[in-house]
């Protein structure tokens, strides 16, 4: 069993559906597990602390969730063109996983949310990318071959999967925007399935 880890910060709620599609998509590759991780909001007091389970939702990853997984897919919102300081806070703890290659030859994706069609998006896809690279991951994108990606008019990128959640957050995944998510899974499934014990 592939166990591919969707790991994300979702401030509103849009990442964390996009998320659950991303998942769905891994679980549609025949032995394949998808494993859905959060992270804690980064506070501005000093004193205060996350309990280790959050009261709701996903359960917080930890650097070992980068060890254990097969592939992973990362996910977060547009902090003026870049990655939530949760999601980068995270991969900054992350230095004797990187020193053990834990994600070395993995397959690797991103996805996001902005609140608007020029919010952001490719932007913050490529910057989710830097961590995964210098840990030695295999990137994996969406082609625009028997994808929705040539005709979408809300999210979805070569470089992953998106959403337009609209100013106020309240705009729901449009059906493209679900199927890219949906597809993007599949290719990371995939792709952990075609290089389970290669060495690259």
């Amino acid at each position: 069993m592939a166990r591919i880890l969707v790991l994300y910060y979702s401030r509103h709620g849009s990442v964390a559906t996009l998320a659950t599609h991303i998942a769905t998509g891994v679980e549609s590759v025949h032995h394949c597990e998808a494993v859905l991780r959060t992270v804690p909001p980064v506070s501005t007091v000093c004193e205060a602390v996350e309990t280790e389970i959050p009261d709701r939702g996903d359960l917080y990853a930890t650097p070992r969730d980068l060890e254990t997984c097969d592939g992973i897919a990362l996910g977060s919102p547009t902090r003026f063109g870049t990655v939530a300081s949760p999601l980068k806070y995270f991969f900054d703890q992350t230095t004797p996983q990187w020193l053990n290659g834990a994600l070395n030859g993995k397959p690797a994706a991103v996805f996001t949310s902005t609140g608007s069609m020029h919010g952001g998006q490719e932007s913050t896809l490529l910057s989710m990318m830097l961590p995964l690279i210098h840990h030695g991951s295999v990137i994996v994108g969406v082609p625009f071959a028997r994808s929705p990606l040539g005709r979408t008019r809300s999210g979805g990128t070569p470089y992953g999967a998106s959403h337009v959640a609209g100013s106020d957050g309240a705009n729901p995944i449009t059906g493209d925007e679900k199927n890219i998510a949906e597809l993007l899974g599949r290719r990371v499934a995939k792709c952990a399935a075609a290089l389970s014990g290669s060495a690259l």
